[in-house]
């Protein structure tokens, strides 16, 4: 099964200081365990760089060199699936938008969620599961946030 990543997971991941960074390494290494697959667009890649390099979030953001590289890694990873946007995904993006009445703030939410529903992928790993419910086709993979980790 593939798990599409969001880029709260992975900044979770990769930022140490993150509140949740603990629990999502734990999520993630259940699921490597288990020979299960991270579906990554560039739009999450694009964003997490954005991300972990700002100052403004972090006490110990990442330099421009070193999140470029975990990027890379993300990308070329084995146990990656690469998911690109097709000309379907922007049709459903486009639906998506009407039928649930979005406005601009929901528009790189959507083209995700659109990206992983053309891809097969139905599994989310994120930290912002309401991003995707209004959607109506997405599960989960569950992440304890509640213990402060």
């Amino acid at each position: 099964m593939t798990h599409g990543a969001d880029t709260s997971f992975l900044v979770a991941i990769e930022i140490e200081e993150h509140a949740h960074h603990a629990t999502a390494l734990r999520a993630l290494s259940e699921l490597l365990a288990r020979r299960e697959r991270v579906g990554i667009t560039p739009q999450v890649l694009t964003e997490f760089v954005h991300v972990v390099t700002d100052a403004r979030r972090f006490q110990k953001p990442l330099p421009m060199e070193s999140a470029l590289e975990k990027s890379r890694h993300w990308w070329n990873a084995e146990e990656t699936d690469q998911v690109l946007p097709t000309a379907q995904v922007m049709g459903r993006f486009h639906d998506w938008m009407q039928q649930h009445q979005l406005g601009r703030k929901r528009l790189l939410d959507t083209l995700l969620a659109a990206s992983f529903r053309e891809a097969g992928i139905t599994s989310v790993l994120t930290l912002n599961a309401t991003d995707f419910t209004v959607f109506g086709e997405f599960s989960f993979v569950p992440l304890d946030v509640s213990d402060g980790t």
